[in-house]
Formats: structure tokens, C-alpha cells, sequence
């Protein structure tokens, strides 16, 4: 099951207009309005499972306090107002759809602006900051702006959208960062990241998919009268993240570093549709999905528009600079203090299918490395399992700075004769793990130098 929705997740350009034609054939053959009681249960589907990899804590991080301030000005003092301006020019007589391209235009950043980021080798501490910051406040602001922007040409619920938003996006941001702590406070950061973070993703995947099915299937009938409408929507948005493109890229590249750059642009550009969309099909009732429409159509252009972004990335900011551990590092590791025994070391690598745990002592610092044929030799000299690992003679642990070259690391472990190495942070704080395995299954993926 999960391989589908993986394969739905990283083709959104394709399964989004699949989702959007089976909704509009649907509506067109059946009666859709019963379909209307799935908007609430598919929302919390799109957008808590978002917030439980949110990184709160990285909105505290310092060090780019100039390129934060100017990706929130470009995205609350800038572009709000060219999709007002747009729409107004495109939507004079089509209040609604306006209103739902000021939406996609009100918030800003999505799990998107990370992972571009990432792919771009841009600052991707910088991003996840602008996630969250411009998530909170683009919840915050959107009531206001649309009231004060649209206010006069369509009646603007105020209260009932400041309610909504504390619904949809403050109490699922909440239980996510509950959920996410839970998580691995019980099952450990290394299995977090290993194998529970990826699955997030796709259950929203599945939640926004839902919604644009269930909007279309209500939109049918108007669709289907007049089919032409889709082009003269999808215009005006290729208009909108053109301008939007434009401006962050000559913006990031004359006034900030590369790493910087390519953060601005992907915190400005990326927006927040399963926010939008939320906002549109919960708190405007028949009327949501005229709103979101456009926003579904958005969804296309956004995500076709940074794919093909990244393939100029190099020529608009320069060639990339070294691989470094961080770069293809595993975050979190998996342990056992050394007071534990051979038996609890067998259980755990063969629950999470790996090769080698650290070994910790009451201070939490590394001892060593136990492996699979050191515990298989074990085994073979009929040595007792109830041992305690602190009496076992364990293979060196390798520490290295997540910031050294990729080629250290492999140099490292040529050097060595070793398949693991433990990375830390500035301050020596252990945050992954690299292994032979983590090389070669990316290595298609990174550009050794």
C-alpha cells in the first residue's frame, strides 16, 4: 500500500489532474453532494500528518535573520498583492475564483520548500524556518488580508475564518508536535527518521487528493458547461508564479549567497495549497469549491514549475558546492547502553533490520561499535547471551563534523576499515550516522568530486 501512495506523492503534477477529471467525471454521472460530509474528515487527513515532521524548534536556530526577514516581506508585503492585482485584472466578474488565488497567495511555504531546497543544495536551515514562521503567520494574517483585499466585492466570514484556521492548522500543528515527541520519546529519533517520517507525507498526499476529488465532483456540472474555464484559470497562475519566480530569483542571487538564494526562492514560491484548500472547502460551504478550483489547478503549476527550476539552479547560482556528510547522513542512531546484554543487542538489530548499534555508557557517550559478526562469532564460540555489552570488546566508534567533505568520509573509512561513521553538530552533539550502504544507495543521487 504505501509504494502506491509513494508513487501518487511523487508524481503530484500527474495524479493531481487524474484526481481532478475522475472527481469532474463523477459529479457529471452522480449526484456529489453527499460527498460534502468527507471535507472535514479529508482535511484533518491533508494537513495533520504535515505538522507532525514540522520543526518547531528550528524557528529558534540564528544566523539568518536577513534572508528570514526578506522571504516574509516578499511573501506578505509583495505577492499577496500581485495576486490581488491579477486577479482583478483576470477575475473582475469571478469574485470567488479572485479570492482563491489571494488564498494560494496568502501561504506561503509547504513541505515542498524544503525538499526543493534540499534537492537545489541550498540552505536547507534557512527553510525549514521559513516553513514554519510563514506558516504561522499566513494563518494569521490570511483573515485579515482577504477581509481587508476582497472585503467589499464578497462577504468574508472573519470569525468563522479565524476558527477554522485554530481547527485546521493550530490544533493539528499541536498534536503533531505531540505526536512527532511521542514518537520518539517511545521508539527512538533513529527509527523516527528510518521508518515512521516518510509515511506522514503520504497520508496527506492521500487527504489532498480526497479533497480535490470532492471538489471537482461538486464543481462538475459548471465545469463540464464550460470547458474552457480551466485554461483561463491556469493562465493567470502561470502569470502569478512567473512574477514570483522572477522577482525571488533576482533577489536571492544579487543579494545573498547561494545557500541563502535558493532558500529565498523556494520559501517564497512554494505555497501552502492543503492550507488554502482547507480554508476554502471548510469554511466557505457550497461556495468552497468555486474557491478552490483554482487553487487545485495551482497544485499543477507549482509543482511543474520547480521541478523544471531546479534543472536551471546551477546556472542562475553557480555550481554546488562540495558533498558533505550531512549532506546523505541518516539523522538519529541507534543504541544500547552498555548495561544491556547480548540478547537485547540480537533483538534490536533484527527489529530494525541493521547491522551494527553504539554502544552508550550512563553518560551517554559512545564505547564502541557492536556488529552483526561480532555477535555472529559469538554465537558460533557458544558464548553466553545474558552477557553485558560493557564485557565485550567493541570496534572503535568514528566521529566526524556533519560539515567535513563527503570525500573525508569515505577516506575515513578507507583509512579505518570501517562502514560506520557517527556525525555530529558544531557542538559535538552525535546527530546521525553514515554507512557504506547510505553511500552507495546515493550515489546515483550525489555528485562525488
Amino acid at each position: 500500500m504505501w509504494d502506491k501512495i509513494s508513487f501518487l506523492q511523487k508524481n503530484l503534477v500527474h495524479s493531481i489532474p487524474i484526481f481532478m477529471l475522475l472527481g469532474i467525471i463523477f459529479g457529471y454521472f452522480y449526484d456529489s453532494s453527499f460527498l460534502s460530509v468527507l471535507i472535514m474528515p479529508l482535511t484533518f487527513l491533508m494537513v495533520y500528518p504535515m505538522m507532525v515532521n514540522l520543526q518547531i524548534k528550528k524557528v529558534f536556530a540564528k544566523g539568518d535573520g536577513k534572508v528570514q526577514i526578506v522571504t516574509q516581506l516578499i511573501n506578505f508585503a509583495i505577492i499577496p498583492f500581485v495576486a490581488f492585482g491579477i486577479g482583478k485584472l483576470f477575475f473582475a466578474d469571478m469574485p470567488l475564483i479572485a479570492l482563491g488565488l489571494l488564498l494560494a497567495a496568502l501561504l506561503p511555504t509547504s513541505g515542498m520548500t524544503i525538499s526543493w531546497t534540499g534537492f537545489a543544495k541550498g540552505n536547507l536551515n534557512a527553510a525549514i524556518k521559513m516553513t514554519v514562521i510563514g506558516l504561522i503567520i499566513g494563518s494569521l494574517a490570511t483573515p485579515l488580508y482577504a477581509k481587508w483585499l476582497m472585503g467589499a466585492v464578497i462577504e468574508i466570514p472573519l470569525a468563522a475564518i479565524f476558527k477554522q484556521i485554530a481547527l485546521i492548522v493550530f490544533l493539528p500543528m499541536i498534536a503533531g508536535y505531540a505526536t512527532q515527541r511521542f514518537i520518539i520519546w517511545n521508539y527512538g529519533k533513529a527509527k523516527y527518521h528510518k521508518d515512521i517520517k516518510q509515511k506522514f507525507p503520504m497520508l496527506s498526499t492521500l487527504g489532498v487528493l480526497g479533497i480535490v476529488f470532492v471538489a471537482m465532483a461538486l464543481k462538475s456540472q459548471t465545469i463540464i458547461a464550460q470547458p474552457t474555464m480551466l485554461i483561463t484559470l491556469i493562465i493567470p497562475l502561470i502569470l502569478l508564479y512567473g512574477i514570483n519566480f522572477t522577482l525571488s530569483t533576482i533577489i536571492g542571487k544579487y543579494f545573498f549567497s547561494r545557500a541563502d538564494g535558493i532558500a529565498l526562492v523556494y520559501g517564497t514560491v512554494m505555497r501552502n495549497l492543503s492550507i488554502a484548500l482547507a480554508i476554502a472547502m471548510t469554511v466557505f460551504g457550497p461556495r468552497g469549491s468555486d474557491i478552490a478550483l483554482i487553487i487545485a489547478l495551482a497544485y499543477i503549476i507549482q509543482v511543474q514549475s520547480a521541478a523544471w527550476y531546479i534543472k536551471f539552479t546551477e546556472k542562475i547560482f553557480g555550481k554546488a558546492p562540495e558533498n558533505t556528510a550531512e549532506d546523505i547522513m541518516e539523522e538519529g542512531f541507534f543504541a544500547l547502553h552498555d548495561n544491556s546484554t547480548v540478547k537485547d543487542a540480537i533483538k534490536l538489530l533484527d527489529e530494525e533490520h541493521i547491522h551494527s548499534i553504539v554502544v552508550l555508557d550512563e553518560k551517554e557517550v559512545p564505547q564502541g561499535l557492536l556488529t552483526s559478526k561480532m555477535i555472529t562469532n559469538l554465537l558460533a564460540d557458544e558464548k553466553d547471551i545474558s552477557q553485558k555489552l560493557s564485557s565485550l570488546k567493541l570496534m572503535p566508534v568514528i566521529l566526524l563534523k556533519g560539515s567535513v567533505p563527503l570525500k573525508t568520509v569515505l577516506k575515513t573509512m578507507k583509512k579505518t576499515h570501517g562502514y560506520k561513521v557517527l556525525i555530529t553538530n558544531k557542538n559535538g552533539k552525535i546527530e546521525g550516522v553514515v554507512t557504506e550502504s547510505d553511500i552507495i544507495n546515493r550515489y546515483a543521487k550525489v555528485k562525488l568530486k
